[in-house]
């Protein structure tokens, strides 16, 4: 990884951190309701931290891993059971978008 990526995650995880989770993603899993409120919150909002109330790791780990394939996003940090993804926006609302508005 270049030397510009990583202070890119560092200052994507930086900004993460400071984050309150938007969607938790619970026992019914990735339900298409879950799904519209993740595409909602991605579209507004570029960065978000989702919190994952999955049992073990592993099964954090997948789930994931599939909310991430679904929606093209990234992931940027995974501790516990929160996640942070992204997903950049071709025309981002600076009133909305974590990357633009200081947190």
């Amino acid at each position: 990884m270049s030397k510009k990526a990583n202070q890119d995650i560092k200052q994507l995880r930086a900004i993460g951190h400071k984050l309150k989770p938007v969607v938790t993603v619970a026992g019914n899993g990735l339900s298409d309701s879950v799904f519209a409120e993740l595409e909602r919150a991605l579209a507004d909002h570029e960065l978000i931290k989702i919190k994952l109330a999955a049992g073990s790791r592993e099964e954090r780990s997948a789930l994931a891993q599939a909310i991430c394939a679904r929606s093209g996003a990234e992931l940027v940090q995974s501790i516990g059971n929160v996640v942070v993804i992204l997903r950049r926006s071709v025309k981002p609302d600076p009133r909305l978008s974590n990357l633009i508005r200081p947190v």
